[in-house]
């Protein structure tokens, strides 16, 4: 296992090295200045000459890569172009929110999901089998905004069970917390369920047709240890891997919900950084997705051999 984790580790500073080169470079060739942004249209050209210099933008672009690469190696992510707050300590504030939300939204799509899959898959070409599949297809069909939106007029203005936006730290007031966290974790899991459902069926279709699901059956099994403890298990290798594409995903799909639902999360600090040009945040942001993404990944990898004995690392 460590002699694999070492390996994977070093893998993946070539792949981090190369999202620095090109996240340094995107943000470089977007249109805009951000010191033009920022002092206005009318500043004295001389202002903005000592301004960029200040900040190191009048410096050729492979220095200022350099630099920035130098700082990383430090932990250093630099400092935002608008008010000089430490790029780490702006991404530390802001992304344990998307975080949770992105967790709760994986959780509302796999409770939803794997029940419903297993459901359809056991009423193959059934009405219930053809309603799942109905209410699977149109939660990957329905945008989040709209399906956003929808939730809050339902459940926040005409019920009022839930607040309609805001954010609450749960270890301030956890049952706040979660009341907030609700819509916006039904907004982003939608999507998640209803892909989610369509791949366990499938999935479990398939183990179901093969030969050792017929001998266990013969052994006088009860159909519940059958299909949980032999089918479900051995058909779950491809629902962890897109679990884990989809949490990664979420880390950037999160923007639209954050928007509608006023969380200061990682996804709004996105939009604010894009929209103030405001290179050493986004380039924090972007390196940050990529190592959260990476993250990700291994510990699917690692899950597969907890899930079935018979993959091995060494």
């Amino acid at each position: 296992m460590i002699p694999f984790l070492l390996r994977r580790l070093l893998e993946g500073i070539p792949t981090l090295l190369l999202v620095t080169v090109l996240v340094f470079s995107i943000t470089r060739i977007l249109p805009g200045d951000p010191v033009r942004l920022m002092l206005g249209e009318e500043t004295d050209p001389e202002i903005m000459r000592e301004v960029r210099k200040s900040f190191g933008l009048d410096r050729p672009i492979p220095v200022q890569y350099a630099e920035w690469l130098y700082g990383l190696l430090l932990a250093d992510l630099g400092r935002s172009l608008r008010d000089n707050t430490q790029v780490t300590k702006l991404i530390g504030d802001k992304l344990p929110t998307t975080i949770e939300l992105s967790l709760l939204a994986i959780f509302f799509g796999t409770v939803i999901a794997i029940p419903a899959g297993v459901f359809s898959a056991l009423h193959r070409g059934s009405w219930w089998d053809g309603g799942v599949t109905a209410l699977a297809l149109s939660g990957i069909s329905i945008p989040n905004f709209f399906l956003g939106i929808l939730l809050i007029y339902v459940f926040s203005l005409k019920l009022g069970w839930v607040p309609p936006s805001g954010y609450e730290e749960p270890w301030k007031n956890l049952g706040k917390n979660l009341s907030l966290m609700l819509l916006p974790a039904i907004t982003l899991g939608s999507a998640l369920a209803g892909g989610l459902t369509r791949l366990t069926r499938n999935s479990l279709l398939e183990v179901l047709s093969l030969d050792y699901i017929r001998t266990a059956q013969a052994k006088g099994l009860s159909k519940r240890v059958v299909i949980y403890k032999h089918a479900l298990r051995n058909a779950a290798i491809p629902i962890v891997t897109v679990m884990g594409l989809q949490f990664g995903g979420l880390l950037g799909g999160a923007v639209v919900s954050e928007q509608i639902f006023s969380i200061p999360g990682f996804g709004r600090l996105v939009v604010d950084a894009v929209f103030n040009r405001d290179f050493p945040v986004l380039q924090g942001l972007v390196l940050v997705s990529a190592l959260c993404i990476f993250v990700v990944n291994l510990t699917v990898d690692l899950l597969y051999a907890a899930i079935d004995p018979r993959i091995t690392y060494s």
